[in-house]
């Protein structure tokens, strides 16, 4: 408890060793991060260097293998679709999708659950009682049910399936930060807040919600591999990105009926999808121990 008295420094321990290279150490973490940084490197420079268009279609070169195969070309290194779009092309432009809707989403659901967690472990009482109130009926909604019946009302825009999955994934944001709250507000830099005349809202944005951070980030990462798989199963059905819009899900969707005679058009897009949420899922593993590790120290 001493460590959470003066706060978490994020910087360095007590023998000076940074906090980051203590993470890079972990497998996980490394990893993780690796994965994540070889993505957004691809989906942020890839279509300077890819000048295909994702979006053209030439139904005369429709199907053509990927390179491994003995009649693949290098003019389409992964092939093309059934109407003849360039599948690299596409796969790059389907991680910005992806990795747009994981982000965004995963922060729209971070400031609701982290502001009713934060209130309801301050002030207590009913405040919390109506906070447990909400985030237990959250829990009692299936969030794939929900979204699905949600979106098939909408127009199944980025926009729309960001916000759905957004308002739909707070709640472990909520339960964590709540938790965490009722612990450091008996800390006794909080209780120095008080005694000096601190308002309320400086307390928790100034005294609270930084000690809170650490926490924040690892259901942060978690969240988003859960958003991004929700997106992918929402494009599966239909009803997430339409189509022409370039996304991992939709592409599984539009080739699962030829997954028979051509496999590698639902295994490419397939395995770029695990690949993200294995990437994600890893460096949110590895940082929560690292976390309760500085926790605990």
């Amino acid at each position: 408890m001493a460590a959470l008295d003066a706060g978490i420094d994020f910087e360095a321990d007590v023998r000076g060793e940074p906090l980051w290279r203590r993470g890079l150490r972990r497998a996980s973490i490394t990893v993780g991060a690796t994965l994540l940084i070889i993505i957004v490197f691809a989906a942020l420079v890839g279509p300077w260097l890819i000048t295909t268009d994702p979006y053209f279609s030439d139904l005369s070169k429709r199907l053509i293998n990927p390179i491994w195969h003995p009649n693949g070309t290098w003019q389409h290194p992964l092939g093309t679709d059934g109407f003849g779009r360039d599948y690299l092309a596409r796969l790059i432009y389907g991680a910005r999708i992806s990795l747009a809707v994981g982000i965004i989403s995963t922060i729209l659901s971070g400031v609701i659950g982290t502001a009713l967690g934060l209130v309801a472990g301050y002030f207590g009482g009913r405040v919390d009682a109506v906070v447990n109130f909400v985030i237990m009926t959250r829990l009692s909604m299936p969030v794939v049910l929900i979204a699905t019946a949600v979106s098939s009302h909408l127009s199944g825009s980025f926009l729309s399936v960001t916000i759905v999955i957004g308002c739909l994934i707070w709640d472990r944001f909520a339960v964590v930060v709540r938790s965490a709250t009722l612990q450091i507000r008996q800390l006794d830099y909080v209780k120095a807040a008080r005694a000096i005349g601190a308002s309320t809202s400086r307390i928790l944005l100034r005294e609270l919600l930084p000690n809170l951070f650490h926490f924040i980030v690892v259901v942060a990462a978690i969240e988003m591999a859960h958003a991004i798989i929700i997106e992918a199963a929402l494009s599966f059905l239909g009803l997430g990105i339409q189509p022409p819009t370039p996304s991992w899900g939709l592409m599984i969707a539009e080739g699962k009926a030829l997954m028979m005679f051509k496999p590698w058009v639902i295994m490419i897009p397939g395995t770029a999808l695990f690949v993200l949420i294995l990437a994600v899922s890893l460096l949110g593993d590895g940082l929560r121990d690292l976390m309760s590790s500085e926790v605990r120290r």
